[in-house]
């Protein structure tokens, strides 16, 4: 059975990599998407980006999270003008997000921006999607085609009698032949929804029509509650068909919050390797020390740490080690005590207030 079970999931793996492998590959910066690249972590600013200063500083915080591509956007000339003097501050590539003029596409490119995000439905007609492209063909910039649900164009909301997945296909389709058409094919193709199950029925549509890499994420998804949940339910769904080249955890808070989930996402996919898991078990009545808080704080000290194994917080030492015997170390409170757990063995005993600490300590020395 154990054999069988490990043929079945190597087959899976097998074919979601050979998925992947067939998308095109699409260089953004000094990164590469598609063709069996690995799934890059997106995030979006929050700041205005004409204030270079306070965008700058939000953008390394989210490097230092782990973001790999960052996305500002550019409303307005001086926002453009913004992006040279904020990317030559940064280490990611920048992408610029551009709504309704097709002028601060063409100024983004001039600025350097290492992608530009546009519906070309909604920056002023053929003509003008043009003149972006042909920007856009002068410097090799991608252009990523970004279609929304929440913006579906009347007539295909009539011809599907709603707003459905097959709508937003066709249209984020007939907006790529549009650049096509300019003879231009260095594309990201993002189709988001606030509908999760929509959204996950679209991706698995477009990715049998169009080898272009896609740029996946839900909508509007949410506080970080209901938006990790949103999130995670949606892009497992779509990621695990071998669906999906960048990804993003769209969440109304810190956009800190986002890294931090997409590379949880990704992890327990199986789909990146690195940073070290906590695992905690729920409270129960033999509880006798602060786990929720405990818990939080090893979650927390974990995220500097450069090591990829399991760390388990336990809530008692009658199931203690034997939980946390998957493992490779773990933590598991008593009275006023606790124990540290290595792979199941019971290493030392120590006070409550220095479980923390000599958790710490024996992380920070892990490869000694």
């Amino acid at each position: 059975m154990r054999h069988s079970l490990h043929k079945c999931k190597s087959s899976v793996e097998e074919k979601l990599k050979k998925h992947r492998e067939q998308t095109k590959i699409i260089t953004i910066g000094d990164r590469k998407i598609g063709g069996g690249n690995p799934i890059l972590i997106q995030s979006m600013t929050n700041t205005p980006t004409e204030d270079v200063e306070a965008t700058t500083a939000q953008i390394l915080r989210l490097e230092k999270a782990g973001c790999e591509i960052i996305r500002c956007t550019v409303p307005t000339i001086e926002a453009a003008k913004a992006i040279s003097g904020i990317k030559s501050r940064i280490h990611i590539p920048l992408v610029a997000d551009i709504h309704f003029d097709y002028k601060m596409a063409i100024a983004a490119m001039e600025n350097g921006a290492d992608k530009i995000r546009i519906n070309p439905g909604n920056i002023g007609g053929k003509d003008k999607v043009a003149e972006v492209v042909a920007a856009a063909k002068e410097r090799s910039t991608p252009i990523r085609v970004g279609v929304n649900s929440g913006s579906l164009e009347r007539g295909l909301v009539e011809k599907y009698h709603g707003v459905t997945a097959e709508g937003i296909v066709e249209s984020a389709l007939d907006k790529v032949g549009m650049i096509e058409d300019c003879g231009y094919d260095n594309l990201v193709i993002s189709i988001k929804s606030s509908d999760v199950m929509m959204c996950v029925r679209a991706h698995e549509i477009l990715a049998e029509k169009t080898n272009y890499p896609l740029h996946v994420g839900i909508t509007e998804s949410g506080t970080v509650n209901s938006g990790n949940i949103k999130s995670a339910i949606g892009l497992g769904l779509i990621l695990n068909q071998g669906i999906g080249d960048t990804i993003r955890v769209s969440l109304t808070g810190d956009p800190v919050e986002e890294i931090k989930s997409a590379k949880l996402i990704l992890r327990t996919l199986g789909l990146r390797k690195g940073g070290i898991e906590v695992v905690s078990c729920p409270t129960c009545g033999r509880t006798k020390i602060d786990l929720i808080g405990l818990a939080s704080q090893v979650e927390e000290m974990v995220q500097d740490i450069p090591l990829d194994i399991k760390v388990a917080v336990m809530g008692c030492a009658v199931n203690g080690p034997g939980e946390a015997k998957e493992a490779d170390i773990g933590i598991a409170g008593g009275i006023g005590e606790g124990l540290l757990i290595r792979r199941g063995e019971i290493v030392k005993k120590v006070p409550e207030q220095e479980l923390l600490n000599t958790l710490r300590e024996e992380l920070l020395h892990w490869n000694e």
